[in-house]
């Protein structure tokens, strides 16, 4: 029971984190473009991470993120052999939460999503061997590290242009103001996105957690029993989708400034574009129940928006810094949580 309320209680912070780390990315081009300010803008944000929750027990009908997250690690495999799986889950979201402390303060817009996914992998491997991981599962996710920025950024190329196209003939200074207005309604929609997204993962964690705990207890109290996903207690989502959107309160302005203004120049209309092209590659991501970088996303987004005026307009030397970055997370998360595996391990006997 222990290790199990650490989990909940690692997760829950992880989940935080990723609303400071992670939940800027659907504000920041609204600040850039002085729509709203900083504090209005977290606001915002929040709530609509938080509506997420209504939207996909409501109106989705399910967790479908979650059920992937949950089977990335085969927690049956590290049971039969003697492998411990609170341990595995602990030290993946040290990892996590460590990775992604290092990369807020260096302002860097890495992947919460794979930095969780590194961390629970690599700590599964420590534990049983390869064996225990679900490749086909993590292979998906993978290759969506390189499909959803392409998606948003084709997306925002080509919302772009029809956007363009259709005003064309009405003045600039009247366009700004149309679409300051709509960049509220685009980046509430983003935000939705991040919080269907971002907060099904940490439920997925969790939902591993009270799996494998169900499994090896007896008498397992009736609010943490789950035989499988179709057991999920309402109080998994309600707690993660609340921790994200105070998360995201907290904000995480070093990210914000780079995802803003850094990657290119964003005026209202190019900030209701990439917004909307994020927004709709995020609900693609739902649908096919794939865990996405929200970071990856928007950034994609906005090097298409950004490419429309020219190939140069984006700054491709900070590109290529977030590109490093993204293709570090999952080793480098995977390395430390192997090695805080076998600290925990001496440690927990």
């Amino acid at each position: 029971m222990t290790l199990l309320i650490i989990i909940i209680i690692l997760a829950i912070i992880f989940d935080f984190i990723n609303g400071f780390h992670d939940a800027d990315n659907s504000i920041a081009t609204v600040v850039s473009t002085k729509v709203l300010t900083p504090t209005q803008a977290v606001i915002w944000a929040a709530f609509f991470n938080f509506v997420a929750y209504f939207i996909a027990k409501y109106i989705i009908g399910g967790f479908g993120i979650a059920d992937t997250v949950s089977k990335t690690v085969d927690m049956g495999y590290i049971i039969q052999n003697f492998g411990n799986p609170s341990l595995v889950i602990i030290a993946g979201l040290i990892a996590a939460i460590s990775w992604n402390l290092i990369t807020w303060w260096l302002g860097i817009p890495s992947s919460s999503s794979h930095t969780l996914i590194g961390g629970f992998a690599g700590a599964g491997i420590a534990a049983s061997g390869f064996q225990a991981v679900h490749s086909g599962v993590i292979g998906i996710i993978a290759l969506f590290i390189v499909v959803a920025p392409l998606i948003g950024m084709v997306s925002g190329n080509i919302i772009t242009l029809i956007t363009l196209h259709f005003v064309k003939k009405i003045k600039p200074s009247k366009a700004d103001r149309w679409f300051k207005n709509l960049q509220l309604v685009s980046s509430a929609g983003l935000s939705i996105g991040h919080g269907l997204n971002d907060s099904q993962k940490v439920m997925g964690i969790i939902a591993a957690a009270l799996i494998s705990y169900t499994a090896t207890t007896p008498d397992v109290h009736p609010w943490l029993y789950m035989n499988d996903m179709n057991d999920m207690h309402d109080w998994v989502p309600l707690v993660c989708f609340t921790a994200i959107a105070i998360g995201t309160v907290c904000g995480g302005w070093k990210i914000m400034k780079t995802m803003g203004n850094r990657i290119t120049k964003i005026t209202p209309i190019e900030g209701f574009c990439a917004q909307t092209a994020g927004s709709i590659t995020l609900y693609i991501s739902e649908m096919l129940h794939v865990p996405v970088s929200t970071t990856h996303v928007i950034t994609g987004s906005i090097i298409g928006v950004g490419s429309v005026k020219r190939l140069s307009a984006v700054r491709w030397g900070v590109t290529k810094d977030l590109l490093i970055a993204w293709i570090l997370t999952i080793p480098v998360s995977a390395l430390m949580a192997i090695i805080f595996y076998h600290v925990l391990g001496l440690i927990v006997r």
